[in-house]
C-alpha cells in the first residue's frame, strides 16, 4: 500500500465524522494483518475529531474476553456522560456484570436479563448521541466480550438518524469466533471496510525520507528521520521489515542507536506482533524459528502439534503482515528473538522433537546434529553416529565450533569406553583449533591411553604435537617411544616423525638421515593409508633442515595451493606454517605474504583462532623481512590477540620474537621490554620457536646498549642451531648479530671472523644474509673500501626487498661519503636514506641519520606550494619522488622501466613547474609518491 493511501484513509474518516455530525451515522471496520497501522489510524481519527464530538474509546484484550460488558464499560467511562445518565449506565453495567453472557452473538437463547441490559445500554448511548455527536473507537474488536458485541450490533442497527460513528479494528483473516458479528455488520446500510496492508517499497522509502502527514510518520519515532537514505538503504529496510510499520520504525530507531537491528528494538517489535496475534501464530512462529527453512508445512505441523490447515493459515498471516518471507524470518535478529522468547525447557523439547523428526525424514546430517546439540540430548545410537559424522563435516568445513559441540555431546552420550576414547581424541583436536590451552585438559587421559596401547597411531601423532606445543616434554617422550615402537619396520613412517621433529623440536629427533628425493618427486612416498598433510609437514620439515632453495620453495608453493582442495586434517595448519617458513627462508617473502593474505581472507567465515593467529604470526615475520616494521608489529599484536600468550605454548617465541624485533627497530623500547617480561620456558628454547625469541632479544639488547647480553643471546642461538643441524643464515642470521655485538665490545677480530664465516655460508640464494654481512665487513675495513662494499650490499638487499637493512646500509654509505669528502654524494644518499628510514618507520635510524646530517648541511629544500606539486603529472611525480630519494637518472630509469633520456626530460619539466634549479631543491613533500614506488621495489619478491 502506498503511503499516500494512508493519508486518503485519514481524510475519508474525517468526512465520515462530518457526516456523523450532520445526523448520518456510520460504522467502519479497519482490518488487515497484525501491526500494519490499524491502531495508529484509529488513534489519529479520534485525535482529529472536532471539539463538539464526544469520543468514547475501548481497547479489547484476550485476557478480558470473559468479562461481560467489559468493552461497554470502557466506552461509557472513558468520557463520562451527564449526571442523570451516568447513574443509569452504572446500574445497567452492575447488572450486566452479574448476568450470564450468551456463548456467541447469534445465540438464540439469549437470557432476557441480558437483552434488557443490552437494550438499556444501547438506548443510553443513543440518548447521549442525541445531545452530542459520538465517535466510538474500539481497538481489536476480535477480543471483545460477547455482550458488548450485542450492544455494538444494537447501536449499528439504529444508525440511520443517529449522530454516531463507530470505528472498529479487526484482524484481516478473522473468520472464527466473531465471524457472525462481522456478517451482521456487513448487512448494515452504512457499513464501510478499510483494509490496511504493509507498506510497499515506495512507502518505506517515503518514511525513510521523512514523509510527514501520515499515521506511520507521526508515530513515536517521527523524530528519528533517515533523510539521507539511499536506494540500497531502502531495500535493506524493506527486506527486514516487509513493510510492517511497527518493524520499520523499530529498525529506524535501531539504526540511530546501534547502526544495525537490535534484539531490544527490532526483535522486541517482532515479538510484539506475534504475541498480539492468536496463539496458533505464535506456536508456528516458534516452530519455524527452531526448524528454519528446512521445515515444510508438514514438519511445522508435527513440531507445533497443529493441523496443516492451521499452520498454513498462520504462515499466510505472518507473510501478509511482513513478519516472514516464504517461510523464512526476514533477519537473523528476528529468528533469534523468537528462539530466545521460548522458555528453556520448551526450547530443549522443541529441538529434541525436531532432531527426531528431521532424522526420520532423512534430513542432512548437519541439520539433525544442530538440533541434537541445541537439545543437549541424544535419542539412541543413531544420534551418536550422526554427531560424529557431523563433527567430521564441520572440521572439513572449517567450523571447529560446531565440531566441538557435536563431539562433546557424543562423548557424554557414548557408553563404549573405546569409542569414548576415540571421540576424546577428536574432541581434543577440535578444541585445540579454538584454544590450545582449553584442549590441554584432554592430554593426560590420552597419554594414559597411549601407555595402555588403546590409542591409534594417527591420534598418537596428533597427541605428540599437542604435548610438545604445551612444553610437556616428558609425556611427549613417552608417546614418542610408543610411536617409534609401533612404526617398527615401517621405515617411511618412522622417518617422517624424525624429519618433522628435526625442524620443529630438534632435541627429540634422531640424527640419522635417509636419502630423499627432492622437489616434485617427494610425493611418491605417499601410502594410501597415510595422512597427506602429515606427510607434507614431514617433507617441509626436511626442506627446512636441509636449507631451503628455489626447488624447495616451489614444493612449498605446491603444498599451499592444495590447502583449498580435498580434506583437511589435524596437520594442515602445521604444514601451512612450515610451507610459509620455507618460502621466507628461500627468499620469497612477497609470495609468503600473498599466501598469508589469501589463506586469512576476512571474507572467509568462521576461521579458527589458531588458524588466524598462526597466519598473523607468519605475516608479521614476512613484514619485518620486507622492512615494514609497523605492519610487522601490527600483525604480531593481532596474533597475540587472536590467541592469548598462554594458548601459544612454546610457539609463543614466533609472534613474540617478531613483535619485540619490530618495536625495537621502531624505537619503542618500552613495549619491547614489557613483552620480554613474558616468562620464557625451557621448553620453548628446546624448539625452533625459541631461536626467534633469542634473536629478537639479542637485537633489543644491542639497541639498548647492552652488547654483552646481546652477544650471549646470539651465541646461544648459534650454539643451538649448530647442535640441531639448523645452522642456516636464512633461518636466523645469528653470526651478523654476534659480529655486531663483538664490534660494539671493541673486538673487531672476533667480529671479522664471524662475518667471513657468514659470507662463506651465504650463497647466491641468500642475498639478505650476504648483504647484511657486507655492511658489517665495510664497517670493519678502511673507509676507502666502504662505498664499494656498501653499494654491493645495497644491490643485494634491494634484490631481496629488505627495506630495513637497506636503510642501515644507506646510513653507513652516507657516513662513508662524508668521511671521504664526497659531500654531493653524501647529500644524495642522505635524501634516499632519510626516506627509506621513514618508509620503514625506523625511528632510531632516522635520529641517527639526522644527528650525522649536521656535519654536511642536511636537506636543502626550497618552499614549494601545494599548487606547484599538484601541477605535476603522475609520471613527473614518480620521477621527481625517486630523485628526492637520491636515485640517479639511470637508477630511476631502471625502477620505472623508462629510458634515462625520458627521466631527464621529466626532471626538466619538474624543475620548471616547481621553480627550482637542482635536485636538492626538490620539496620533501614528494616523498609520499616515492614511498609507493619504493614499496614496489622493497616488496616485489
Amino acid at each position: 500500500m502506498r503511503l499516500v493511501e494512508r493519508d486518503e484513509q485519514v481524510r475519508y474518516l474525517d468526512r465520515l465524522v462530518d457526516e456523523c455530525r450532520g445526523g448520518r451515522g456510520q460504522i467502519v471496520l479497519l482490518n488487515g494483518p497484525a501491526t500494519t497501522g490499524k491502531t495508529e489510524l484509529l488513534r489519529v481519527c479520534a485525535d482529529r475529531a472536532p471539539e463538539d464530538v464526544r469520543v468514547l474509546r475501548a481497547t479489547c484484550s484476550r485476557a478480558e474476553q470473559s468479562l461481560p460488558f467489559g468493552v461497554l464499560s470502557q466506552l461509557l467511562r472513558s468520557d463520562a456522560p451527564p449526571g442523570e445518565l451516568i447513574a443509569r449506565v452504572d446500574r445497567l453495567l452492575r447488572d450486566g456484570a452479574s448476568a450470564d453472557a450468551p456463548p456467541r452473538p447469534d445465540h438464540d437463547a439469549v437470557e432476557a436479563a441480558v437483552v434488557r441490559i443490552v437494550h438499556g445500554l444501547g438506548v443510553a448511548v443513543l440518548d447521549l448521541a442525541a445531545k452530542t455527536p459520538l465517535l466510538i473507537a474500539v481497538d481489536d474488536v476480535q477480543h471483545a466480550d460477547v455482550p458488548s458485541l450485542h450492544c455494538l450490533l444494537y447501536i449499528a442497527r439504529r444508525l440511520d438518524s443517529a449522530r454516531v460513528l463507530v470505528v472498529l479494528t479487526d484482524e484481516a483473516e478473522f473468520e472464527t469466533q466473531h465471524s457472525p458479528f462481522r456478517a451482521e455488520l456487513r448487512r448494515q446500510l452504512h457499513f464501510h471496510q478499510l483494509r490496511l496492508a504493509p507498506l510497499t517499497r515506495e512507502g518505506v522509502a517515503a518514511v525513510l525520507q521523512g514523509g510527514a502527514g501520515t499515521p506511520a510518520a507521526d508515530a513515536p519515532l517521527a523524530g528519528n528521520r533517515t533523510g539521507d537514505a539511499t536506494p540500497r538503504d531502502t531495500d535493506a529496510f524493506f527486506r527486514a521489515s516487509g513493510g510492517n510499520p511497527l518493524l520499520l520504525h523499530a529498525l529506524i530507531e535501531d539504526r540511530h542507536i546501534a547502526g544495525e537491528p537490535r534484539a531490544q528494538g527490532y526483535g522486541l517489535a517482532l515479538l510484539s506482533c506475534l504475541h498480539r496475534d492468536r496463539l496458533a501464530v505464535l506456536q508456528v512462529a516458534r516452530s519455524l524459528a527452531v526448524l528454519g527453512e528446512e521445515g515444510g508445512v508438514d514438519e511445522l505441523s508435527q513440531l507445533a502439534g497443529l493441523d496443516t490447515e492451521t499452520v498454513s493459515r498462520a504462515l499466510h498471516d505472518m507473510d501478509a503482515a511482513g513478519l516472514i518471507d516464504k517461510r523464512a524470518f526476514r533477519h537473523p535478529v528476528a529468528r533469534a528473538a523468537v528462539v530466545d522468547d521460548i522458555s528453556p525447557q520448551d526450547r530443549l523439547a522443541l529441538h529434541r522433537r525436531a532432531a527426531q523428526l528431521m532424522h526420520d525424514r532423512g534430513a542432512p546430517t548437519m541439520s539433525v546434529a544442530r538440533h541434537l546439540v541445541e537439545a543437549r540430548h541424544t535419542h539412541g545410537p543413531w544420534a551418536v553416529r550422526v554427531l560424529l559424522e557431523a563433527a567430521e563435516q564441520a572440521m572439513l568445513g572449517e567450523d571447529p565450533w560446531l565440531a566441538t559441540e557435536c563431539l562433546k555431546l557424543a562423548h557424554r552420550s557414548s557408553s563404549d569406553e573405546q569409542d569414548r576414547l576415540a571421540i576424546r581424541a577428536r574432541l581434543a583436536q577440535a578444541e585445540w583449533e579454538l584454544s590450545p590451552s582449553a584442549a590441554a585438559r584432554h592430554l593426560t587421559p590420552l597419554v594414559a591411553a597411549v601407555r595402555s596401547g588403546r590409542l591409534g597411531h594417527g591420534d598418537s601423532l596428533v597427541l605428540l604435537r599437542h604435548l610438545l606445543w604445551h612444553g610437556r616434554t616428558e609425556e611427549a617422550e613417552t608417546v614418542l617411544r610408543h610411536l617409534r615402537g609401533t612404526a617398527g619396520d615401517q621405515r617411511t613412517e618412522s622417518r617422517d616423525i624424525e624429519r618433522w621433529l628435526a625442524a620443529t623440536h630438534p632435541p627429540l629427533a634422531r640424527r640419522s638421515r635417509h636419502p630423499i628425493t627432492r622437489g616434485g618427486d617427494i610425493g611418491h612416498l605417499l601410502t594410501p593409508l597415510s595422512d597427506p598433510w602429515w606427510r607434507s609437514a614431514a617433507d617441509l620439515g626436511d626442506l627446512i633442515t636441509r636449507g631451503p632453495d628455489q626447488q624447495a620453495a616451489d614444493r612449498a608453493e605446491q603444498i599451499l595451493a592444495e590447502t583449498g582442495v580435498g580434506r583437511r586434517s589435524p596437520w594442515t595448519e602445521e604444514a601451512v606454517q612450515l610451507a610459509l617458513s620455507v618460502l621466507i627462508c628461500a627468499g620469497r617473502p612477497g609470495s609468503a605474504a600473498n599466501w598469508c593474505d589469501r589463506l586469512n581472507d576476512p571474507a572467509t567465515p568462521r576461521r579458527s583462532p589458531v588458524h588466524t593467529a598462526t597466519l598473523a604470526a607468519m605475516r608479521a615475520e614476512v613484514a619485518i623481512r620486507q622492512g615494514d616494521l609497523k605492519a610487522g608489529a601490527d600483525h604480531a599484536r593481532q596474533a597475540l590477540t587472536h590467541l592469548p600468550p598462554k594458548a601459544w605454548g612454546v610457539a609463543i617465541g614466533l609472534p613474540l620474537g617478531s613483535l619485540v624485533l619490530a618495536v625495537t627497530r621502531t624505537g619503542d623500547y618500552d613495549e619491547a621490554a614489557k613483552r620480554l617480561t613474558h616468562s620464557a620456558t625451557d621448553a620453548m628454547f628446546r624448539s625452533r620457536y625459541g631461536l626467534h625469541y633469542l634473536d629478537a632479544r639479542g637485537h633489543f639488547h644491542l639497541a639498548t646498549n647492552h652488547p654483552h647480553a646481546a652477544l650471549a643471546d646470539f651465541l646461544s642461538c648459534g650454539e643451538l642451531m649448530r647442535a640441531w643441524g639448523l645452522d642456516a643464515s636464512a633461518l636466523i642470521p645469528w653470526r651478523t648479530g654476534a659480529a655486531e655485538a663483538w664490534l660494539r665490545l671493541g673486538n673487531p677480530d672476533q667480529a671479522k671472523r664471524l662475518v667471513y664465516d657468514e659470507l662463506t655460508r651465504a650463497g647466491a640464494d641468500d642475498p639478505r644474509a650476504r648483504g647484511s654481512a657486507l655492511r658489517l665487513l665495510a664497517a670493519l675495513g678502511p673507509v676507502s673500501r666502504q662505498p664499494e662494499l656498501l653499494t654491493e650490499a645495497l644491490d643485494l638487499l634491494e634484490d631481496c626487498g629488505d627495506g630495513y637493512e637497506q636503510a642501515r646500509v644507506l646510513v653507513d654509505l652516507c657516513r662513508s661519503y662524508h668521511a671521504l669528502d664526497e659531500h654531493r654524494r653524501a647529500r644524495m644518499v642522505f635524501r634516499r636514506a632519510w626516506h627509506v628510514t621513514k618508509l620503514c618507520n625506523a625511528a632510531p635510524l632516522s635520529k641517527e641519520l639526522m644527528a650525522a646530517s649536521s656535519d654536511f648541511g642536511g636537506f636543502e629544500t626550497a618552499p614549494v606550494g601545494a599548487d606547484g606539486i599538484t601541477s605535476l603529472t603522475g609520471s613527473e611525480r614518480r620521477v621527481a619522488a625517486l630523485a628526492v630519494m637520491g636515485c640517479t637518472n639511470r637508477e630511476i630509469a631502471g625502477k620505472l622501466h623508462i629510458t634515462a633520456s625520458t627521466v631527464e626530460q621529466h626532471l626538466t619539466r619538474v624543475y620548471r613547474k616547481l621553480n627550482v634549479k637542482r635536485r636538492k631543491d626538490l620539496p620533501v613533500d614528494l616523498r609520499n609518491d616515492g614511498a609507493t614506488t619504493e614499496h614496489t621495489s622493497l616488496g616485489r619478491r
